[in-house]
């Protein structure tokens, strides 16, 4: 178990980690590890493959359905489902389809209440992109970020909302808190130099208006860089809300907010490692907190594929392992966290080692007290089903 920094010191020392590559021992890739997961993986033996399972996220209707997203990047309809996941039922969510796209970067929530919030990026807007190396920058990009929403368990839909215009990397998370407050993660590209932010916008009238919070701005140079693709949970302890956040400097920063979403501070780094990828949290019917994401070294080694460091992608150096997805559980709001486990892995090639694929941007999803789907869009599509009881000691 580990306890997470949160002190100025504690970022200083962060940045100034200088990351460096060896061949240790063998690594995790292996043909003998776990079990097939599908063609393209190899899972941990306590997991379930779960064939045909659509994308995610998911949502629990009000009549017990689920609901999600169509499994497309050139997405336009929900998918609606009275047989847990066997079959789904396509429903327009647009009135003028042609003016919208959503793509597999996207949150989705039902709050208590009953209404169906999407947070998306229109791809059919997305324009300007024209990465200027001698500049750092793409100065006129734009792709921007919307809200839909439904009052009658996803069989019609409002009007889409535009929340900004900026270049949104990717919409991550959506979660609702204790006092009604609906909240989801979105970025904004920031320039001079090209960088990203994160932001996060709240509404405390099911989605009909929404406020967007300060800009957390934590620096970087490259179109992959700065403050990336966060996830947000709900302490138990004291209600504020915990989020986390990809980087390029080896470990997962953390923000708090105390006033459900509106501003955050402070800012630092955890001692969660891990690779340029995002992570995903869900606070789970026991009271503990799940985290899935990509380690920053290959399992039991010392070894990662490099990325970055060129100003281009990103100013540091860092890892781009997405080969292996690892699990962990918390009991104490993230403050320290169970052995991280590592759920599943690209399928290695004859040489013992990784090709070139990935297993990475979970979500999320409990089903049932316990009862986790695990899915993630980059690669083959990962589906899995995994137990709580299986993983942590009771």
């Amino acid at each position: 178990m580990r306890s997470l920094p949160t002190n100025l010191a504690s970022v200083v020392v962060c940045l100034l980690i200088f990351l460096v590559s060896t061949s240790a021992r063998a690594q995790l890739a292996s043909a003998e590890w776990g079990k097939a997961g599908g063609d393209a993986y190899r899972i941990h033996e306590a997991a379930e493959w779960m064939e045909g399972l659509s994308l995610g996220p998911f949502g629990i209707l009000p009549d017990g359905n689920l609901i999600t997203v169509e499994n497309s990047d050139d997405a336009r309809h929900a998918m609606i489902s009275a047989d847990d996941g066997a079959t789904w039922k396509r429903i327009p969510i647009f009135t003028e389809p042609d003016k919208f796209r959503i793509s597999y970067e996207r949150a989705l929530g039902v709050t208590r209440e009953g209404t169906v919030i999407v947070s998306f990026m229109n791809l059919v807007e997305r324009a300007g992109w024209n990465w200027q190396p001698e500049i750092h920058d793409s100065p006129g990009a734009t792709l921007p970020n919307y809200v839909v929403r439904s009052h009658d368990g996803g069989r019609t839909w409002e009007e889409p909302q535009k929340m900004h215009d900026a270049w949104t990397g990717a919409v991550r998370d959506l979660i609702q808190l204790r006092n009604g407050t609906v909240i989801f993660t979105s970025q904004m590209m920031l320039h001079d130099p090209g960088r990203h932010a994160v932001v996060t916008y709240a509404s405390s009238d099911q989605g009909r208006s929404w406020e967007r919070s300060n800009i957390l701005d934590l620096g970087g140079i490259g179109h992959h860089d700065g403050a990336i693709e966060a996830s947000i949970v709900q302490r138990d302890e004291d209600d504020q809300v915990w989020m986390l956040i990809r980087t390029n400097w080896g470990r997962l920063w953390q923000a708090i907010s105390k006033d459900s979403g509106r501003h955050w501070h402070p800012i630092g780094p955890t001692t969660l490692d891990a690779a340029t990828a995002p992570p995903i949290l869900e606070r789970l019917a026991s009271g503990r907190i799940f985290l899935a994401w990509n380690r920053f070294y290959h399992e039991g080694t010392e070894e990662f594929p490099a990325y970055g460091g060129d100003w281009q992608r990103s100013g540091a150096v860092t890892s781009n392992n997405r080969q292996e997805l690892s699990i962990a559980f918390s009991e104490d709001d993230g403050r320290t966290w169970t052995e991280p486990a590592v759920i599943a892995t690209v399928k290695p090639g004859p040489d013992g080692k990784y090709p070139r694929g990935e297993v990475s941007y979970p979500y999320v999803f409990e089903r049932r007290p316990g009862e986790i789907w695990l899915t993630a869009w980059r690669g083959a599509g990962l589906r899995v089903r995994l137990f709580e009881k299986d993983f942590v000691v009771e």
